[in-house]
């Protein structure tokens, strides 16, 4: 086996990273390329569940930049170190799961918060003490919220610490696909032996059970098998077993009689964790600025977060632009720094002017504190808001970190009176609308 170049990893990493920006991860950097033999060349993988991630998702990525970067027509190939002690023998392979397990998604990276702190609680309990602590387990929550994310997590768990239990996850709609399978090629025996012989099955989008009557007669009967030899079952799903549209009764019954829990949307200091956590994931930093903008930007769902950061990443490593407040406006479409500025200022003017007037980080302003220091300039902003956006109440207060329009409606009267009570409070409002709109405006809203 020839010996790569001392430069050639890096080289590697350095094309995936400018040309397969979303594909980089921070884990990359562990891997090594050992050597080039009859035209493949071999990387060391660490962990079998990085191999298989990378086998299944990413070979053809590292291939090409192999390609790239050596010039040469190469094939590719990732071993573990077990395979350099024992060449002759194959490494042991787990064949657990029908869903390849993401390195990404681990109890590790999850972020909790308020939103999903029972849903987590549960997922680690469930492998702890599978079958005895939440039987079944339903988790649901709408896209990009972290269902899958707790599914995958409770898997990496039991693929880490207890290998003598027999395991799967997949989806329901791999589950109807192999049944369906079964009939035609009259293997039912064995596709019942393949689901009904685990100790804990993982199944995500279990709504896609609605309306197919056979596949659910099918797994109405796995599921009695499992659950009544004292198996764990988890599930996920976009609703809950009540609102699953043409589920049978018998299969919302069976859903229901463990612990159901819903992922909901996460409050504005989860995002701005969330936020880190995966720009972190991808090999890079974000200032607290950028972060808590982002997050009070995109309040959708994770995936959106995640597809912000990657419009980011690849701004950053492509054009070579610092990490900046600017940066990522552009990055989500707010590209104003060449328009002429508008008379009407967008929330985040108005965020910016108040953050800029009273020194306070974004972070704070769209936090939980209740500090005077922080709640009066964040009251004003709604007033702001308010007063010069077409915004309703409850786009408001999602802005400003998530706040229902309860809250708003009471910064606005809160704002109103001081301004007329307090000669210092209305200064300070004049100045801020000078700062949006420029003095002749200023005056004449006043």
């Amino acid at each position: 086996m020839t010996r790569p170049d001392p430069q050639l990893k890096e080289r590697l990493l350095d094309f995936i990273r400018n040309n397969h920006t979303p594909m980089y991860r921070q884990w990359f950097v562990e891997l090594e390329p050992i050597g080039v033999d009859g035209g493949v060349l071999t990387i060391l993988v660490k962990q079998d569940v990085h191999r298989r991630y990378l086998e299944n998702k990413a070979i053809d990525t590292f291939q090409e930049a192999a390609q790239a970067v050596t010039g040469r027509l190469l094939g590719l190939k990732f071993i573990e170190e077990s395979e350099l002690e024992s060449p002759l023998l194959p490494a042991p392979r787990a064949d657990r799961e029908a869903v390849v397990l993401s390195p990404d998604l681990t109890f590790d990276q999850f972020v909790v918060g308020s939103n999903n702190q029972l849903a987590n609680a549960a997922s680690v309990a469930v492998c702890d003490r599978p079958g005895r602590s939440y039987n079944p387990l339903f988790i649901y929550a709408n896209v990009g919220l972290g269902k899958t994310h707790l599914l995958q997590s409770i898997a990496h768990r039991l693929n880490d610490a207890s290998s003598h239990l027999r395991w799967m996850l997949t989806t329901c709609e791999e589950f109807s696909s192999s049944f369906q399978e079964a009939l035609i090629h009259q293997n039912i025996s064995d596709f019942r032996a393949r689901y009904r012989d685990l100790d804990v099955l993982l199944i995500d989008d279990i709504q896609e059970l609605g309306g197919k009557e056979k596949v659910q007669e099918e797994f109405f009967h796995t599921f009695n098998a499992l659950h009544q030899a004292g198996k764990q079952i988890v599930l996920t799903a976009n609703a809950s077993p009540t609102d699953i549209p043409q589920l049978e009764e018998r299969l919302v019954s069976r859903f229901s009689s463990g612990l159901v829990t819903r992922v909901e949307p996460p409050e504005f200091e989860t995002r701005v964790a969330i936020v880190h956590q995966k720009a972190r994931l991808h090999g890079f930093q974000l200032s607290e600025n950028v972060a808590a903008f982002l997050a009070a930007r995109v309040d959708g769902n994770i995936r959106e977060l995640e597809g912000a950061l990657t419009r980011i990443h690849s701004l950053h490593v492509l054009q070579e632009l610092p990490i900046t407040l600017d940066l990522a406006k552009i990055a989500i479409g707010i590209d104003d720094g060449d328009a002429p500025r508008s008379s009407t200022p967008s929330i985040q003017d108005i965020m910016d002017a108040i953050s800029h007037y009273y020194d306070l980080k974004l972070t704070d302003l769209l936090s939980r504190r209740r500090h005077k220091s922080v709640a009066m300039p964040r009251q004003l902003g709604m007033w702001l808001a308010r007063r010069y956006t077409r915004y309703s109440l409850e786009e408001i207060g999602s802005y400003f970190g998530g706040r229902d329009h309860t809250t708003v409606m009471h910064a606005v009267k809160a704002v109103t009176k001081r301004r007329e009570e307090d000669e210092m409070v209305a200064n300070e409002v004049q100045t801020i609308e000078r700062m949006l709109l420029g003095d002749q405006e200023s005056e004449h809203a006043a």
